[in-house]
């Protein structure tokens, strides 16, 4: 059986996809050469040689993403923290500046659980991508995420499902919208952490095909400034958390002053700004304002 060098083959399926507008064209032809071969993209060279029928099946792939279908939907994977999630056609796919988010959250856990379990709670949870990264980190912890949409809750719920088959901590799944007054009562301020990453996109804001042609409108946008669910959202926030406890709400790079002035005029404190990988405004973080005796 004949053998093609591998390194080549990946040249031009970057190449095309730079020709198409793909924004990392070498890093996608990586990933999808790795899928092909099933392995991580780091052990590539350790493939030198591969056959024509896994040359046509990234070919095949190439053609695809060329037509600016999202990598992680051809891969059927999406990363969040140690986590591998499924993702496809109905969910929102995760974005790499969420992992900050994510640090940041696992970060303000840290210390606490000595007393009490800590309860976090994931508002827009989308493919669950928060709350089980989280969960799979912090086994101590009681997670619990909401989502509104139902094709999107499918899918939290079958990345929920082989999680906890694979012994994570159980999460809780809730169909609700975050901005309900009633949503998550039981849990009136008994939160210690929540997260958010919700619909924060200004209506009419130009977007890539990945984004336009696949994610769920629902999931992406916000109204005409961004801030239809993230406003009534932080009526929710201040009534889940308990005095001290912690929030952090994505949000779209134009509105971070925006997000942070709603959480200083409402019971919050240590109120701050969070810049994402390109150095853009992309989440706000507070602290639930410790009521004096």
């Amino acid at each position: 059986m004949s053998r093609i060098q591998l390194r080549p083959v990946i040249s031009r399926g970057a190449e095309r996809l730079r020709a198409a507008g793909v924004h990392s064209p070498g890093a996608d032809a990586e990933f999808l050469a790795a899928h092909v071969l099933g392995i991580e993209r780091s052990r590539l060279a350790l493939v030198p040689m591969v056959t024509a029928e896994q040359v046509a099946e990234f070919e095949k792939l190439i053609d695809r993403r060329a037509e600016r279908i999202p990598l992680q939907h051809l891969t059927g994977l999406a990363a969040m923290g140690e986590l591998d999630l499924e993702v496809g056609p109905g969910v929102f796919v995760p974005r790499p500046e969420t992992e900050l988010l994510f640090a940041w959250a696992l970060g303000q856990l840290e210390g606490i659980g000595h007393e009490h379990m800590p309860v976090v709670v994931d508002l827009c949870t989308g493919s669950g991508a928060l709350a089980l990264a989280l969960a799979h980190a912090r086994p101590d912890i009681d997670v619990h995420a909401v989502e509104i949409d139902p094709a999107a809750r499918e899918w939290a719920q079958r990345n929920a499902d082989r999680q906890a088959a694979e012994g994570d901590t159980p999460i809780t799944l809730h169909a609700g919208d975050v901005t309900d007054p009633g949503i998550l009562s039981a849990l009136n301020g008994r939160v210690d952490v929540v997260v958010s990453n919700p619909p924060y996109i200004p209506e009419g804001a130009a977007l890539d095909p990945e984004v336009a042609d696949h994610d769920p409108h629902l999931a992406l946008f916000g109204g005409p400034d961004g801030l239809t669910v993230i406003r009534p959202m932080i009526a929710t926030i201040t009534r889940l958390l308990r005095p001290g406890g912690v929030a952090a709400i994505e949000h779209d790079d134009t509105n971070g002053s925006g997000v942070a002035a709603l959480l200083v005029a409402t019971s919050f404190e240590a109120v701050t700004e969070h810049p994402d990988l390109a150095g853009k405004p992309r989440f706000v973080t507070a602290r639930r304002t410790i009521q004096s005796p």
